[in-house]
């Protein structure tokens, strides 16, 4: 019960820093994307691998730009940020 309630927490933390200029969207965005997969394995560990997966398709969805970005960065290219 307490694990649903901290993954409807971090959806709407992610729904709130989404909504701000994306200036103020790197330090909450960065402290969101730590923490979920943490919650993701909890997910798995406690629901099973099928919702697991299920949370692990909609981490990627919604942070698809951030992932792409880290990628490039670890693949030594610059990706530009935006303003």
């Amino acid at each position: 019960m307490t694990l649903m309630l901290i993954c409807i927490l971090w959806v709407f933390a992610s729904a709130g820093v989404a909504m701000l200029p994306m200036r103020q969207q790197y330090v909450p965005g960065v402290a969101l994307l730590i923490a979920a997969p943490v919650l993701i394995f909890f997910i798995g560990y406690l629901y099973g691998w099928i919702l697991a997966l299920l949370a692990l398709a909609a981490f990627v969805s919604m942070f698809r730009n951030p992932l792409k970005f880290f990628l490039a960065k670890l693949r030594g290219q610059n990706p530009q940020v935006p303003e």
